[in-house]
């Protein structure tokens, strides 16, 4: 694509019109619209932590990169000495949920904002302890969920878990 056709895209999609300034349409703020999926042979003498699908109609998607119990905001090429992370799953799952929340609050967002999320784990014998914090923190509120085990995760040898995530939120006309 010629440099020319990049800029003009990129206006568009920072809704700029010529030489920067702002584009002239008008939206209306419309609530977001979503809806949970089961199937018609739904078992309900179970508790599932997850809702098997979510189908969303109306809302602005936000996606979330994956984070850690590390700091968010770290050097590269990485340096150990900022990663003195706690031993435990329970500690590292409560520092990844705080880590979450703070990226889900920059964005306009909460926890019910969740609609889906992948979470990593270096050991899923450690998953009920995961369980339990992500409970805490989502309360009855249940996104699609994918547990995935892996045998190390890039952003450290001593993390022992990695969360990344989709919300939605109303869109704002923004």
């Amino acid at each position: 694509m010629p440099e020319h056709s990049w800029s003009c895209a990129l206006q568009a999609v920072a809704g700029l019109g010529p030489a920067g300034r702002g584009a002239t349409t008008s939206r209306m703020s419309m609530t977001k619209e979503i809806s949970i999926v089961h199937h018609a042979d739904r078992r309900t003498d179970v508790m599932m932590p997850y809702a098997p699908g979510i189908v969303v109609r109306r809302g602005k998607l936000v996606f979330l990169s994956g984070v850690t119990a590390a700091a968010v905001y770290h050097s590269h090429p990485h340096r150990d000495e900022e990663f003195d992370l706690p031993s435990t799953m329970r500690e590292q799952a409560v520092l990844t949920m705080e880590n979450l929340k703070k990226t889900l609050e920059a964005a306009g967002c909460t926890f019910t904002d969740l609609v889906s999320a992948t979470r990593f784990l270096t050991n899923v014998a450690e998953q009920d302890d995961l369980n339990r914090v992500w409970a805490s923190y989502l309360g009855g509120h249940l996104p699609t969920t994918t547990t995935v085990e892996v045998s190390r995760l890039a952003t450290h040898a001593r993390c022992k878990l990695e969360i990344s995530a989709i919300a939605v939120v109303d869109d704002g006309g923004s």
